[in-house]
């Protein structure tokens, strides 16, 4: 597979969709489908961990006011941009 975290998100994402594909016809033999099964595996956690990681760049939590708490659009604080 190579290094998962040299790719983007898209990137990722589109030989994750390959290998389901692959993984759907059945061609494959055993150890190449668990071969293929795995590098989907850290290829499905990379997008998940982008997914979040952009999740918390753009929503903070925040006291609502009324005891509780609501994500509101993250705005960086000065000295962090």
């Amino acid at each position: 597979m190579g290094n998962a975290e040299s790719l983007s998100f898209e990137q990722a994402y589109h030989k994750l969709e390959e290998i389901v594909r692959r993984l759907e016809e059945g061609d494959l033999s055993l150890d190449d489908s668990i071969a293929l099964y795995e590098e989907g595996v850290k290829l499905a956690q990379f997008c998940e961990k982008l997914l979040e990681e952009a999740e918390l760049r753009i929503r903070k939590l925040q006291p609502d006011g009324e005891g509780g708490y609501a994500l509101t659009p993250f705005e960086p604080e000065r000295g962090y941009e």
